[in-house]
């Protein structure tokens, strides 16, 4: 399946970043990145069910590339795919996310993985999907939230 989505992974442990365009995929990228994060994928990404998980991968002609609005399109980046998914991060406007959400979960091929609600934009953007990552690996845990009652528990 192909998506309008971006993703990056950390650690070989990949998270999807979905969203309509404007929502700040590639800039939330570009800032992980900067934080040793590496690029899956930017604008698509091939999610393909395999052994029970969902992988992601840039299409061929994508592989590498990375727009960064107001600069243009940078190409041979480092790319870590396939990688495994173990998150997904919906990316919406502040005023859409909870203070204290309830667990969320995005479906393909059958297999469910763990999603969040993040606004892309946000100056915590890049430490909170840090910690949402942990959280889906199980860990870090939590009192309350998303990953209360899972296995990050």
């Amino acid at each position: 399946m192909l998506l309008h989505a971006s993703s990056v992974a950390r650690g070989g442990e990949a998270v999807l970043l979905l969203g309509p365009p404007g929502s700040g995929k590639s800039d939330l990228v570009l800032r992980l990145i900067d934080r040793g994060w590496r690029l899956v994928a930017d604008d698509q990404v091939a999610v393909t069910a395999e052994a029970g998980l969902l992988c992601a991968a840039p299409p061929p002609a994508l592989r590498g590339l990375l727009e960064v609005r107001g600069l243009g399109i940078f190409r041979d980046l480092a790319v870590a795919a396939p990688a495994p998914l173990r998150l997904v991060a919906r990316l919406v406007p502040r005023a859409e996310i909870a203070r204290l959400p309830e667990p969320e979960t995005w479906m393909e091929a059958g297999i469910a993985l763990p999603a969040i609600r993040l606004d892309g934009f946000a100056a915590s953007a890049t430490a909170a999907l840090g910690l949402a990552l942990d959280a889906a690996l199980g860990l870090a845990r939590q009192q309350a939230g998303a990953f209360a009652g899972t296995a990050g528990e």
